[in-house]
């Protein structure tokens, strides 16, 4: 369904960037801002196919529309921001009924001698109130794109949530999360200004964070402090090509109750793991298990197979040996249960993960879902089966699941660095396992 004739749209249509929306009434009030990575795609889907089955406060709003404006965004996490920085100055009325106002997120900033951001909810802030902090921002009705959009700008500007005078420094330093305060490493005026710049950030002036470390590089390169110069450079790298395909969960999912024909929302900023069998002729066969968390590699939660009962080339029979061992990890009380929370679906194992990936077409599939089905699992298979390039890479899935076809379409991106993870893990172990036997 089209958006109606009688809603007035931005000239020249709605544009397919990332932005925000702005829908307005009859009396050219704004009653909702919302957020999108596609700008066209997104405020099209209101009325859709599933608006029929949105909330009822959802039809309200549809029907109250009567024109649209767009401010768009060079990236996700820039309309991220911007999205809160709307609600926060206009208070529409359908943001602040989609949830009481007092559950929503904020990041605020201490006002420690190394500040940091902190996350902390409405009920908080109305408790301590907003004077205690140097900077609060939102609010966010999104958690988990905040937090992402968080650990993003983080590997940008690091900063610090540990104690100065330690010892040794602590993890995140080793990471390159924090920038040293645990051991002395950076002074309090440098740290001052990496502040500044988080500030700027969500504050929404990017352009002049840029400005700033743009000047900044060319006195340190002057001054020939090339080492500090390259590391300027490489902030100023980051800001310009943020990679932030992580930022929006599922924004499609935000007011739209479920996905249609009863298919379950699937969350592939979620735990997704990936799978992949190495051998040559089958010997020193192995399968690999790596898994994504927020778009992302968690490698703590990566697991190796030794396959230890397929005799000969079968990669089928491998690839079903991993998925069966790597099923048995999960308490015999959540086999089965389906799309639960990560913490009803951990208890006592491994957790279930949202979808699963396999390096592979439609056999591999197969083998997967046999697996599965044998534990009374109800979990989303893909299958990617390479091409000549990335462009050409076929995915492999059903396609009556239209909420499964839409993150195949949407996220191939994120499906396409998972195998290409799997597969770099899995050669690795089992060049280990073959120089082992060689030896």
């Amino acid at each position: 369904m089209d958006i109606p004739k009688t809603i007035q749209l931005p000239q020249g249509g709605l544009p397919g960037s990332p932005g925000v929306y702005l829908m307005k009434d009859r009396r050219g009030r704004v009653i909702y801002v919302g957020k999108a990575t596609n700008l066209r795609r997104r405020v099209s889907s209101y009325w859709g196919p599933q608006e029929p089955m949105a909330r009822p406060q959802v039809r309200d709003l549809v029907r109250e529309v009567r024109r649209i404006e767009v401010l768009k965004t060079p990236t996700v996490i820039e309309a991220l921001i911007l999205e809160a920085n709307k609600i926060k100055e206009l208070e529409p009325k359908y943001n602040i009924l989609q949830k009481d106002a007092k559950s929503f997120l904020y990041l605020a900033i201490t006002k420690e001698n190394f500040s940091r951001p902190l996350l902390v909810r409405g009920h908080e802030l109305e408790k301590t109130g907003k004077r205690r902090y140097k900077a609060v921002f939102g609010p966010y009705v999104n958690p988990n794109a905040l937090r992402a959009a968080q650990k993003l700008i983080r590997r940008i500007f690091p900063w610090s949530v540990c104690t100065p005078g330690q010892k040794r420094a602590c993890f995140d330093y080793h990471l390159g999360h924090c920038p040293g305060v645990c051991i002395g490493a950076i002074s309090k005026a440098d740290y001052a200004k990496t502040m500044r710049n988080l500030t700027l950030f969500f504050e929404g002036n990017k352009s002049q964070i840029l400005r700033q470390l743009k000047k900044e590089m060319e006195r340190l390169a002057d001054a020939e402090f090339f080492e500090e110069a390259a590391k300027v450079r490489g902030q100023i790298f980051s800001l310009e090509h943020i990679q932030d395909v992580a930022v929006l969960t599922r924004e499609e999912s935000e007011f739209f109750g479920h996905p249609r024909r009863g298919d379950l929302a699937i969350n592939i900023f979620g735990r997704v793991e990936g799978y992949d069998i190495s051998n040559i002729s089958g010997t020193s066969a192995v399968g690999s298990m790596v898994v994504f968390v927020d778009g992302e590699p968690s490698k703590k939660d990566y697991r190796k197979f030794k396959i230890k009962f397929v005799k000969g080339a079968n990669d089928y029979a491998m690839l079903e040996e991993v998925l069966s061992r790597r099923f048995s990890h999960i308490h015999e009380k959540v086999s089965g249960l389906v799309h639960h929370s990560p913490a009803k679906r951990s208890q006592g194992g491994w957790p279930l993960p949202d979808l699963i990936l396999v390096d592979g077409g439609i056999g591999q599939v197969n083998v997967a879902k046999k697996v599965l089905a044998e534990k009374n699992l109800q979990i989303p298979v893909v299958g990617i089966a390479k091409g000549f390039d990335r462009k050409q890479d076929q995915l492999i899935y059903d396609h009556t699941n239209l909420e499964l076809a839409r993150i195949a379409s949407q996220y191939k991106e994120i499906l396409q660095r998972l195998r290409d993870e799997a597969h770099r893990f899995a050669i690795g172990y089992h060049r280990k396992i073959f120089r082992h036997l060689s030896t």
